[in-house]
């Protein structure tokens, strides 16, 4: 059955933030990146045969057909390493699938955009090609490629001809298996790919014999049928696309129907900001008290406010800030501890600012700024508390804090500024207040923000609005 985008969105945000999220890539991820389709791949070989690739729909015989003709398959290992290892452009929605943390990815794709993907993102893959692979582990793995048609580099071993599908149980048996495994127990996204893959269609229909009913949800992209004029033929094709999206059901397979394919990339991204929101970035720092808060107090109400948005499964991110980062810390800390099944790494990442520069081209203004880049990047809200240091003795602005906060900005971040608690985040509340229109999840809350000083009251707010902030 189709599935809403925003229902869609939901739910596999929520798979991934829970860690059962996996993804199986088709041709059609790597085609932006400048890569031929399986037609463009075969075109000029049909043309040899006398085939017009355009008119045929089982493109594995074309390519059988052509090896039988040649009495080798050379040609196409050739015209397989020839294809993906030219030089291609960035692909958005490979690098955002590969940003977010899903541990698992299948494709019959035999580039390696996925792994560059993982790579470019401080991931390390685990690249899984022959059966032999498959008993091996690499150390400190972050995700598994099961690349389970072969790989551009031993393209001779390649899966391209019906020789190759028909033997795959045979030659293929622990891939299958390893396939059955994630298909029951992961949700997975498929993009990309034909749904008239016999090996993909012959896998799934053992899966659905294994399992009866009870099939796992997983989604699809499909393209509506577009109506170009001809009334009869449109009305054709959408009444056989109705039943392709029942048959999907069957393996509990639901397709996202779009307009156009350029809606992925947007969809993906607000996938990716779903699961941010999970993330809180905490903004902090207090070398000399104010008039409203004093060392103690503030402190207090670091710690709580970390506590809270810790028991309410969120992830908090801290730089260490200037006198009051070890309050968010160990605030974060004592409910992870004191909770059954909360762990560390799921729940805190500490940031301390490099104090000096290694010595390489790169100042140190400009080695702290990648920093806070690169910290803020992966979070989805930023709060903003207090904000002051002292200079010589003097007390002044946190100027650090500021620019975190053109940086959360910059990045679409969704900014939570508590006025009340003075210092650089004043200046930060008075810029929201004045393009309130860009933070319109703020409006009912900013009074409160500005004035309340109660920290009990302020927690219970702020954990209002990341709340509602993650249910978007």
């Amino acid at each position: 059955m189709a599935v809403p985008i925003t229902a869609f969105v939901k739910e596999y945000t929520r798979a991934i933030s829970e860690g059962y999220a996996a993804v199986f890539a088709g041709a059609g991820l790597s085609k932006p990146s400048g890569y031929f389709d399986w037609k463009d791949l075969l075109r000029p070989m049909a043309e040899t045969i006398g085939l017009d690739v355009d008119r045929e729909h089982d493109l594995l015989s074309v390519a059988q057909y052509y090896c039988n003709q040649q009495g080798t398959r050379n040609m196409v290992d050739q015209a397989i390493l020839n294809e993906f290892t030219k030089e291609t452009s960035y692909n958005d929605n490979v690098a955002i699938l590969t940003r977010l943390p899903i541990s698992t990815y299948w494709t019959t794709n035999y580039d390696d955009l996925i792994e560059e993907g993982l790579r470019s993102s401080n991931r390390k893959p685990d690249i899984k090609v022959t059966q032999e692979s498959l008993a091996t582990n690499i150390y400190d793995r972050d995700a598994v490629v099961y690349k389970m048609h072969g790989d551009v580099r031993n393209s001779s071993k390649a899966v391209l001809v019906k020789d190759d599908y028909e033997t795959y149980e045979f030659t293929h048996s622990l891939f299958t298996t390893a396939l059955k495994g994630d298909l029951v127990s992961k949700t997975f996204l498929f993009i990309g790919f034909s749904f008239e893959d016999p090996n993909l269609n012959s896998i799934l229909g053992r899966i659905k014999a294994l399992l009866g009913s009870s099939v796992r949800t997983h989604y699809c992209f499909m393209k509506k049928v577009q109506n170009i004029g001809n009334n009869e033929e449109f009305a054709y094709n959408k009444a056989k696309q109705e039943l392709m999206i029942n048959d999907l059901s069957r393996y509990g397979i639901q397709a996202v129907m779009l307009e156009e394919y350029s809606e992925i990339t947007k969809i993906l991204k607000k996938i990716e900001e779903g699961h941010n929101l999970n993330n809180v970035f905490i903004s902090a720092s207090l070398s000399v008290p104010n008039k409203n808060w004093t060392t103690e107090s503030a402190t207090k109400f670091a710690h709580h406010l970390s506590k809270e948005l810790v028991k309410r499964n969120f992830r908090i991110t801290s730089g260490f800030g200037l006198g009051i980062g070890s309050a968010i810390i160990n605030g974060a800390l004592e409910e992870i501890m004191t909770s059954k099944y909360k762990h560390i790494d799921e729940h805190l990442q500490l940031r301390p600012f490099p104090q000096f520069s290694s010595g390489n081209n790169t100042s140190f203004e400009d080695l702290k700024h990648n920093y806070r880049i690169e910290m803020i990047r992966e979070c989805g809200v930023a709060v903003f508390i207090f904000g002051n240091k002292l200079v010589d003795g003097e007390e002044v602005i946190a100027d650090g804090m500021l620019e975190e906060f053109w940086i959360a900005k910059e990045a679409g971040k969704k900014i939570v500024p508590i006025g009340s608690t003075g210092g650089a985040t004043k200046q930060i509340f008075d810029e929201v207040k004045e393009q309130i229109e860009e933070f319109p999840y703020l409006k009912t809350y900013m009074q409160a923000l500005e004035t309340e000083l109660d920290s009990d009251k302020l927690i219970k707010l702020v954990s209002s609005i990341v709340c509602k902030l993650r249910q978007i």
